[in-house]
């Protein structure tokens, strides 16, 4: 009667209930289907972009532009985190891990010739060195081997590090030295009495490969090693020999004032005798 009236109707819209239930999750199954689909194209396409390496240079204009993936270990500040950008040889240079030390070197310095006297003879490949370090595509590039193209990318770096050492000696060059000084880029003294004072990068010949990169202490007068091993494998002639001096010279108002605090030493509480030479 009324009671199995009830029942049924009480079946039947739980049935309509499961259908419509049941609708919504092949909606949702099929619109997860689309947005796999699209995920994969977008990986596929990921991975073409990917195939062209994370640092392939191309030729634009004349001009040789080189992409920076941003997942590179060295990768420039203007690197976005949502694709690659575009930075030139100098800015990709700069930003590689070991060569913080480093400044940007102006274009307009480095297309001065003279600027760049005397390092022609100083640096092998030297037209195909410059065009590198200027972005300069020429068709003569294509005439070179694998061997002869690695060689080139090496003078390349050989010639930045010798401009660089000139640069930094001028006004424009110095100033921006004098920035990284203050946020300490170059490293603080080792020295305890010398309460963390900041230090320039000074080399100790001005003829490439010869003595590495060190850290010089206004304050004690001395020289001490980076701290980073890979910073410390730079070529101090990079930097010259002059470099800190001058800037203490131009800017007297960075030079602190010189330490007289020596450690004495002491055996239990006596002053040690210094020993005679015999």
């Amino acid at each position: 009667g009324a009671k199995g009236r009830s029942r049924d109707t009480g079946l039947l819209h739980r049935y309509d209930t499961a259908c419509s239930c049941s609708g919504s999750l092949l909606v949702r199954l099929e619109e997860g289907d689309m947005h796999e689909g699209e995920a994969g194209e977008n990986r596929g396409a990921g991975a073409n972009r990917r195939e062209r390496g994370p640092s392939e240079e191309k030729a634009q204009g004349g001009r040789r532009v080189r992409e920076v993936d941003p997942r590179e270990d060295a990768v420039s500040n203007e690197v976005s985190s949502e694709g690659s950008a575009e930075v030139t040889w100098i800015q990709w240079f700069c930003s590689l891990q070991g060569n913080e030390f480093f400044t940007e070197v102006a274009e307009d310095y480095v297309q001065d010739d003279f600027n760049l006297t005397g390092l022609g003879s100083q640096v092998p490949y030297y037209d195909y060195a410059l065009d590198i370090i200027l972005d300069v595509e020429t068709p003569q590039d294509e005439l070179l081997t694998e061997d002869q193209q690695e060689l080139v990318e090496s003078a390349a770096e050989v010639l930045y590090g010798l401009i660089h050492a000139r640069f930094i000696n001028t006004a424009r060059g110095m100033n921006q030295m004098i920035e990284k000084l203050k946020r300490t880029e170059f490293g603080r003294c080792p020295r305890v009495l010398c309460e963390g004072q900041a230090m320039l990068p000074v080399g100790r010949s001005d003829v490439p490969h010869k003595v590495t990169v060190k850290c010089f202490c206004p304050k004690c007068n001395d020289i001490y090693l980076p701290k980073s091993s890979r910073k410390a494998a730079t070529d101090g002639a990079y930097f010259g020999t002059s470099f800190p001096h001058l800037v203490m010279q131009a800017h007297p108002e960075l030079c602190p004032q010189r330490t007289k605090q020596e450690y004495v030493p002491r055996i239990y509480g006596f002053r040690v005798r210094k020993m005679q030479d015999s």
